[in-house]
């Protein structure tokens, strides 16, 4: 598996014009019009991509071991309801863009706790995952009493989705910014942020879409897998405060969950590596903790165990 491959260009609807078109269909039409048009084409997607549903019944197999009350067992029928899932996750993310998720729609957990943080010192980095449906913070940005957020994409579109979002909420206090990898610029143009107490979101369980990415081992769900060192070296180049977050959906509600995971991160010089290392596997065992809250809302539709294997051999 090719490191241009190895996670979702398959199909997270990060087309531009494909997000304004299901965008105008559920503005136009509402939730159940466009379960028709998502529905069909999951469906289809889940039929003709082999190793996105291998990929997706590797995952559910580990989390059936580690939970067997879950009754999953990572069977195809399992594996169908994983990619049905997403498509109500993007139906999700199409209600938080276009403003139709309330406040009663969503509830949180440590959400006070970070904002007298931000309140007292500065801004902080949050840890994100692709556990649940991150553009939920789209709802938390756009209240009266909520920091500015930021979050760092990997995709080339971010200044067009910026450009979207503004069309439906000229207002809207999210920033996307996009990063191929964290340079110096990124980290200055960051640290201002966090210096106005504005929050700065980046997911941690992807690896970087350079070329050499620099990675760390860490067990998660029964085996090591690679997840990137980026995030971590960033928050310590920021020494701000660092927090966890996921948006999980559990009974009809989006229920984001903020936990505090460091006042600041160090890697001393000496065991720079063995910190890091340690460090990637508390957030790997606390994303573990999160996946087996909601297991099919884990939306990594790749080999995520595979990348570390491969490393292995080519050693």
């Amino acid at each position: 598996m090719s490191q241009s491959s190895h996670w979702a260009e398959m199909g997270e609807w990060s087309m531009i014009w494909g997000m304004r078109f299901l965008l105008r269909v559920y503005l136009l039409f509402g939730r159940t019009v466009l379960q028709w048009f998502l529905y069909p084409v999951v469906s289809y997607y889940w039929l003709v991509n082999k190793p996105g549903r291998a990929a997706s019944q590797a995952y559910l197999k580990r989390v059936a071991q580690r939970l067997p009350a879950s009754h999953l067992s990572g069977n195809l029928r399992d594996s169908y309801r994983h990619f049905i899932r997403f498509a109500n996750a993007i139906i999700d993310k199409l209600a938080a863009w276009s403003g139709a998720l309330s406040r009663a729609d969503i509830s949180y957990r440590g959400r006070d706790e970070l904002l007298a943080q931000v309140k007292a010192d500065r801004g902080a980095i949050l840890l994100g995952s692709h556990l649940g449906n991150l553009e939920v913070c789209r709802v938390i940005a756009d209240l009266d009493d909520a920091p500015r957020i930021n979050v760092l994409v990997h995709t080339k579109h971010a200044e067009k989705f910026n450009r979207l979002l503004k069309q439906t909420n000229e207002n809207s206090g999210l920033n996307l910014i996009q990063v191929t990898d964290i340079s110096a610029a990124t980290a200055m143009l960051l640290s201002d942020k966090i210096d106005n107490g504005e929050l700065v979101i980046i997911t941690a369980d992807r690896t970087s879409v350079s070329r050499n990415p620099r990675v760390s081992r860490a067990e998660f769900l029964g085996a090591d897998a690679l997840f990137p060192q980026g995030p971590f070296i960033l928050a310590s180049l920021l020494k701000c405060p660092v927090y966890t977050l996921f948006c999980l959906k559990q009974q009809d509600k989006q229920v984001i969950y903020f936990e505090h995971f460091s006042d600041r991160l160090t890697f001393p010089r000496k065991n720079r590596e063995q910190a890091m290392q340690q460090t990637i596997q508390n957030y790997a065992r606390r994303l573990e903790r999160y996946c087996l809250m909601e297991p099919l809302q884990w939306f990594n539709f790749f080999d995520f165990w595979h990348l570390a294997d491969k490393e292995s051999d080519e050693q």
